[in-house]
């Protein structure tokens, strides 16, 4: 009769040896299909496996002994003969390969019993099993993860002849691990040192910094001041914003640049002055909204929100309209060098807060404005 031998592909990828182990059991309930040499009289040659398998883990052993079931009910025989039950009881020894991208390669190999409910004499019998396999453990928390598996199984007590009956079974299941291993704690180990005790002249510090003067570049510093090792005084504000460089989240704030606790801005002027009775924007402003778009693009964890203005020409109402117009082209011209939308929004203040005096056309210019508020979110 013709023979298929079976034999799984094992893809155990490159990983170091010795895995630690940290629980003392792990239990799988498993799932999956089991292909059968086409001589054993089986229909279809296939048929579904349920399962479950019960290792045991030793940290000081590499090979962790594991008791598995695996059960099939219904499995059919061809020719009329009736279908029947197969239970395999195997004990195998597992080897856990170091994990590697998460993923805890293993194989094992082991024997044991195949019982079949529904024996067909010298053809399908209960008999002796051997059995080789390959996996993977993908963690999901500490204690489950993911388990998949292909095992080679070959059944030798055969009295037809002298060649094994050969299956190919792959599963897919879920590993709960349980029983803690507690690692012992390292042993510590008592240094006696001679110590020898030399009378030395005290070391001088003159100014008082912590740093000798010996070593100290800068002797005469004044009183409270922060050194460094050479003893001279280093700056706890680099950009001078009244926040100190610990808390400081844009340590490099331009001067004069108004700061909120984080010592990032919170206000810009885009010196976007528009022509009286325009929203258009106009094009002296260009090489300043580039700059701020850049400032945007490259800090994300900005929003601005866009805020326009107007003189005091014409009524509130139509001031009010022209200026949301004005912040409204801002923003549009902002998104078009690449800002994220949502970075921005826009608002209208009409004749509001003026920055110079509506009395004169200088001052009406600067008050046809656009500003910028900007608002920090913590990543």
């Amino acid at each position: 009769m013709k023979r298929l031998l079976l034999l799984p592909a094992l893809l155990l990828g490159s990983a170091t040896f010795a895995a630690d182990t940290q629980y003392k059991y792990e239990l799988s309930p498993m799932i999956g299909y089991n292909l059968a040499e086409g001589n054993l009289g089986i229909k279809g040659d296939d048929y579904m496996v349920g399962g479950l398998e019960l290792q045991f883990n030793k940290p000081d052993s590499k090979i962790s002994p594991e008791l598995s079931v695996l059960y099939m009910s219904g499995v059919d025989y061809d020719a009329g003969a009736g279908d029947t039950s197969i239970t395999r009881v195997l004990l195998n020894g597992v080897y856990s390969f170091d994990a590697f991208d998460a993923v805890t390669p293993f194989v094992k190999a082991g024997g044991g019993y195949e019982f079949v409910g529904n024996e067909v004499e010298n053809y399908n019998e209960s008999g002796l099993v051997v059995d080789a396999g390959a996996g993977i453990k993908f963690p999901i928390t500490k204690a489950w993860a993911l388990k998949a598996e292909a095992i080679y199984l070959a059944k030798i007590d055969n009295k037809r002849n002298t060649l094994a009956d050969n299956n190919l079974i792959g599963l897919v299941g879920l590993t709960y691990s349980f029983g803690a291993v507690e690692k012992p704690a390292p042993k510590e180990e008592t240094v006696v040192e001679e110590v020898a005790v030399v009378a030395v002249a005290a070391e001088k510090d003159s100014d008082g910094d912590g740093i000798y003067d010996a070593l100290d570049k800068c002797p005469d510093t004044p009183a409270g001041s922060t050194v460094g090792v050479d003893g001279c005084p280093i700056s706890m504000d680099d950009d001078h914003d009244g926040i100190v460089n610990s808390e400081d989240l844009c340590p490099n704030t331009p001067a004069g640049e108004k700061v909120g606790s984080h010592g990032c801005p919170i206000a810009v002027n885009l010196h976007v002055n528009f022509a009286n009775d325009s929203a258009v924007v106009p094009a002296s402003s260009d090489a300043l909204l580039d700059k701020f778009a850049d400032f945007l693009k490259r800090n994300t964890n900005y929003d601005a929100k866009i805020v326009g203005y107007t003189d005091s020409v014409a009524s509130e109402k139509y001031n009010q309209k022209l200026s949301q117009r004005r912040a409204d082209a801002v923003l549009k011209a902002l998104v078009q060098r690449g800002v994220n939308p949502k970075q921005l929004t826009a608002v209208g203040m009409g004749e509001l807060n003026p920055v110079a005096s509506n009395d004169t056309a200088e001052g009406r210019a600067q008050n046809r404005r656009i500003e910028a508020e900007l608002s920090f979110k913590a990543k």
